[in-house]
């Protein structure tokens, strides 16, 4: 699976919750871009020869990276309502703060870092952005953390601690 990038409105990008990028907002940024071409399909070979082909009509492929035809460039509206890239390089982490700004996102890694227009971790401490809720539905004050509010993270969760 690799490692992932988000472009998402949510306080958090795995929140159930929250602003999403809506299909028809995500088919308008591509239409709206030259570089960017709406495929819904991602297809690669295999080291072994066999052709892998995933159908989703959320995948889009940047058209102006240098290295199109070897990586494939693929970007992805997901159902979560978040825009994403499988192990992007700083080429496309530049192209993803751009889209970002278009849809006004940010872009988050897995490890909820925030990345800049210089496609560099912008040392952000990934606040949610107005308007952002967390995993319970609730409005996230952007000023705030979750230590301040007496939320727990989706980590602390999991893990059971405090």
């Amino acid at each position: 699976m690799g490692y992932e990038v988000h472009i998402t409105r949510k306080a958090f990008w795995w929140d159930e919750q929250g602003p999403e990028i809506t299909r028809t907002e995500w088919e308008a940024c591509v239409a709206a871009d030259p570089e960017l071409r709406l495929d819904g399909f991602a297809e690669a070979t295999s080291t072994t020869g066999a052709v892998v082909r995933i159908a989703d009509p959320g995948i889009a492929v940047w058209t102006a990276h240098p290295d199109v035809e070897v990586q494939g460039c693929w970007i992805r509206r997901q159902g979560s309502g978040n825009v994403v890239v499988n192990n992007p390089d700083e080429l496309f982490l530049r192209k993803m703060w751009v889209i970002a700004q278009a849809l006004g996102a940010r872009v988050i890694g897995d490890d909820h870092e925030t990345y800049g227009a210089d496609g560099q971790p912008d040392g952000g401490s990934a606040e949610p952005p107005e308007n952002a809720y967390d995993l319970d539905g609730a409005a996230v004050d952007a000023g705030s953390t979750r230590q301040e509010s007496g939320r727990l993270s989706l980590w602390q969760r999991l893990l059971g601690r405090r």
